[in-house]
């Protein structure tokens, strides 16, 4: 019974951690798949988590929103994320500058406004407060009665649900509609995609600006679900393993889920193993830099067998031979 009860608690929180890593992998995979490297998941998850924090303490404490403060966060950090994603847009696709150096631009830029602005909106203070209003977990009907099974699969937040709709929403769109054949095509061969009147400046425009949009989601996952506040660590890190887990599933929707959810397992035994004791034996600090040597090992030994999309980090210019 004891495994058991650790079983289901540990793949209930395997979900609860993957789930943002889910949305930002999402985000890296549309802008990838559209040819542009997109390192800056970290800062935009970033900017999400910081706008879903901020937006929701204001919407709780000064402007009424109730029990729906924590949806107004989450639909501002998809605004902002966006936004946030126009800058790296701009210099990878119209000035066709390095996208590497665009996105860990965008990064150090993410740390350091959000800070500022967290000190400028709340006196001072480097962090938000806790936030009152969060998503509570919704349990399936019937379902979440299963004993053990029950807990670990049908009693999520909102956002986990949306996380898994999302996955089965990009897999059709990239592989079943027209315009995920086009945002294809300009990922694997732009100049053959411009003869045939696809505009691949828009198409990555587009894909960039989605990407800022999900990774921003996955942002306001965490402040909304698992840590309840925004500080400089909320983040920490997720965003690369997000990129991590994109590479990892090759840049396909339902691989980059089950890379994420992989991933999600690593950071799960971290909370799983000190309620239950487990780190009596174990020093935490190991546990602590489990996801982030996971990430190291699983990159070094496959990475070299994933085929990234032909043109992903090559700059198209019109005419060009």
């Amino acid at each position: 019974m004891q495994i058991l009860q650790l079983a289901s608690e540990l793949t209930h929180t395997t979900i609860v951690f993957a789930t943002a890593l889910i949305f930002a992998s999402l985000g890296g995979l549309f802008s990838e798949r559209a040819g542009v490297v997109n390192i800056a998941l970290e800062g935009m998850m970033t900017v999400g988590a910081f706008t879903a924090a901020i937006v929701t303490y204001f919407a709780e404490t000064q402007w009424g929103g109730g029990a729906l403060s924590p949806w107004i966060g989450f639909l501002a950090a998809i605004i902002v994320g966006t936004l946030f994603s126009l800058p790296h847009a701009v210099a990878s696709v119209t000035f066709k500058a390095e996208q590497v150096v665009s996105g860990v631009a965008l990064n150090f830029l993410a740390i350091g406004l959000t800070i500022y602005l967290c000190k400028v909106l709340l006196n001072g203070s480097a962090q938000t407060p806790t936030l009152k209003h969060v998503f509570s977990k919704w349990d399936i009907p019937w379902f979440s009665k299963i004993p053990y099974l029950g807990h670990a699969l049908f009693s999520a937040y909102p956002t986990s649900y949306l996380a898994f709709i999302l996955i089965a929403i990009a897999a059709f769109v990239l592989y079943k509609t027209p315009f995920g054949l086009r945002l294809r095509a300009v990922g694997e061969h732009p100049k053959a995609a411009d003869s045939l009147a696809i505009n691949v400046s828009r198409m990555r425009y587009m894909a960039v600006m989605a990407s800022g949009a999900l990774a921003a989601m996955g942002g306001a996952v965490v402040t909304l679900t698992t840590t309840s506040n925004f500080s400089h660590n909320t983040i920490s890190g997720q965003g690369y393993i997000a990129l991590a887990a994109l590479i990892f599933g090759k840049w396909r929707p339902i691989s980059g889920l089950f890379a994420a959810l992989f991933f999600g397992v690593a950071s799960a035994l971290k909370s799983v193993f000190q309620v239950y004791g487990i780190t009596d034996y174990i020093p935490v600090d190991f546990i602590y830099i489990f996801p982030y040597a996971l990430t190291i090992l699983i990159l070094a030994g496959f990475v070299g067998r994933a085929v990234a999309p032909a043109a992903l980090g090559k700059p198209y210019e019109k005419g060009q031979r």
